[in-house]
């Protein structure tokens, strides 16, 4: 069989899949309460602490992590999880975000972003104050989740309450993790506006926001959400924005909402991250399927491969025809129940899922270790969304491989993406076509 050589063309239309209809406030990829799995929120954090580990203050009685200072209760967490010394978007953004500055942070996936607020986030709460006094807001609920989890682990010894607030649970579960007290609460902007329209959570004390994957919410569409929460906090409030790209949209919430913030950037526009191997190979359209079911059994070799689809429709049709070919496959997709996802990703996570097909938006943020293959099934619509894609794999200075399948009809989104990595990108053959 002959490999494509790259003929032009124009696409039939794909069918796009049907989100489910929210309420007002509320965005697709927040499943209604009716429609809720069995609740995963864990209650406030009560539970009593694990036993300190050691750590030892430096010659002048301080803690540090890295060259940075911390409280003695943050050094404990972060000995604990294992943080030794800050990464380059951490140690520019710590110091700052703990004078109260507004920050503005531009970093590739994967850089340690989370840390990189929650550190001071969880430093500058006073713990005596019953109140919700930072707030995180995130694009999807897997990154909600995260975010609090992680923000949980800084706070170990420091015994905050974060709550976390995102669709696809019944809001009952929230409510009662709210009423206990929360400290930070982590959320979606369409579940925090239905708390916020229920009066069950209140802004009114927040003196800390964090706009977490900044690009993404807005690319979701958030904006309107975003600017109605914003409304309801105090003016005199920090905010720092999040985000691996700084497009017109982003750049204009960051001159409306923040003041005189101080511009971070890791990393450039478009930078990849540098032990990312990137291929491509030409493929005809009709041979899709078969050149990425060939390649999965011959060339994974025991890794984790994470492949995109633009629809979640794509995503269902793509595992079916995957798990014909015997291959052990599951999808995620905002169309999924909460209980659903967890399922999928608890199984991608523990390495008993070994293929994982995602939309854009579901996979976005998602803390996904030892991914060792990116597969851009559908060609990315544009720049960022590639960049974004690849930053999913090579983590933490860890190797991986990025590979986009183009057909007849991505050549031009292929020149593109060319055009701005270089020599970086290589041509492969898929072993349908050797």
């Amino acid at each position: 069989m002959n490999q494509p050589s790259g003929v032009s063309g124009t696409k039939a239309g794909d069918v796009a899949a049907s989100n489910t209809a929210g309420v007002s406030g509320t965005k697709p990829n927040d499943i209604q309460e009716t429609k809720a799995a069995p609740s995963q929120q864990r209650p406030p954090r009560q539970q009593t602490p694990q036993a300190r580990p050691e750590v030892e203050a430096a010659a002048d009685g301080a803690y540090y992590f890295g060259s940075l200072a911390v409280s003695y209760d943050m050094a404990c967490a972060l000995k604990n999880m294992a943080y030794e010394n800050p990464s380059p978007v951490q140690e520019q953004c710590i110091p700052t975000m703990l004078t109260g500055t507004d920050v503005v942070a531009q970093a590739m996936t994967g850089t340690g972003k989370t840390a990189a607020f929650g550190i001071p986030m969880v430093e500058r709460v006073d713990v005596n104050k019953q109140r919700v006094q930072g707030l995180v807001l995130a694009p999807t609920r897997e990154l909600a989740v995260q975010v609090r989890d992680e923000i949980a682990k800084l706070s170990e010894f420091k015994k905050l309450r974060v709550v976390a607030c995102y669709g696809g649970q019944t809001i009952t579960t929230q409510i009662t993790a709210l009423e206990h007290g929360a400290h930070i609460v982590v959320g979606t902007p369409g579940r925090l506006l239905d708390h916020l329209s229920r009066r069950t959570l209140s802004l009114g004390n927040v003196n800390m926001i964090v706009l977490d994957e900044a690009d993404e919410m807005l690319d979701i569409g958030f904006l309107p959400d975003i600017e109605r929460i914003l409304r309801q906090t105090p003016k005199a409030r920090q905010t720092s924005l999040f985000s691996a790209t700084m497009h017109a949209t982003v750049r204009r919430i960051v001159h409306r909402h923040l003041q005189s913030p101080e511009w971070i950037q890791v990393g450039g526009e478009v930078e990849t991250a540098p032990k990312v191997k990137q291929v491509y190979f030409e493929v005809w359209d009709k041979d899709k399927v078969r050149g990425l079911s060939s390649f999965l059994q011959t060339q994974l070799n025991g890794g984790k491969a994470l492949l995109f689809r633009k629809t979640q429709i794509g995503v269902d049709r793509l595992v079916q025809s995957l798990q014909r070919d015997r291959i052990s496959v599951e999808g995620i997709h905002g169309g999924m129940t909460q209980s659903q996802r967890s399922g999928v990703m608890k199984s991608f996570k523990e390495g008993r899922l070994k293929v994982l097909v995602a939309t854009n938006v579901a996979a976005r943020g998602l803390d996904i270790p030892e991914v060792s293959h990116v597969i851009n099934y559908d060609m990315p619509q544009n720049m960022e969304e590639y960049i974004h894609r690849i930053g999913r794999t090579a983590r933490m200075e860890a190797d991986g491989t990025a590979i986009t399948f183009v057909t007849e009809w991505d050549m031009e989104m292929l020149d593109m993406i060319i055009d701005k990595v270089g020599d970086d990108l290589e041509r492969g053959t898929l072993p349908l076509y050797e």
